[in-house]
C-alpha cells in the first residue's frame, strides 16, 4: 500500500488534494472578512444624508454640497430603479407561483 503513494503520480495527486483544498478554505475565508459589494458601498440616500449632516455643521460649503447631490441624484435614480424592478420581479414570481398553485 505505501509504495502505490510513493510513487511520483500519487505525490502529484496529492500534492495538487492539499493545494486544492488550501484555495478552498482561503476563498472560504475572503468570503467570510471582505464585505459583499452590497454592504461595501452606501446607498446613495444614506451618502446624501451623510453629506447635509456635513454641510449643516459647516464642514461643507453650499456649493460642495449642491455638486455633490447632483452627482448622487443619477445614482440614486438608478438604485430606486432597481429596487422598483427587483420589486417588481418578485410578484411576477409570487404571482405565477400562486397561479400554479391553483391549477
Amino acid at each position: 500500500m505505501w509504495e502505490i503513494l510513493q510513487t511520483p503520480a500519487a505525490r502529484y495527486v496529492m500534492l495538487f488534494a492539499a493545494m486544492a483544498i488550501v484555495i478552498a478554505i482561503g476563498v472560504y475565508l475572503i468570503r467570510k472578512v471582505r464585505p459583499s459589494e452590497e454592504e461595501q458601498f452606501s446607498p446613495s440616500s444614506e451618502l446624501i444624508t451623510n453629506f447635509r449632516e456635513l454641510r449643516s455643521e459647516g464642514k461643507l460649503s453650499e456649493d460642495e454640497y449642491r455638486t455633490i447631490k447632483s452627482k448622487l441624484a443619477g445614482s440614486l435614480d438608478e438604485e430606486l430603479r432597481r429596487a422598483s424592478a427587483e420589486e417588481k420581479q418578485q410578484e411576477s414570481e409570487s404571482d405565477e407561483a400562486e397561479s400554479s398553485a391553483s391549477e
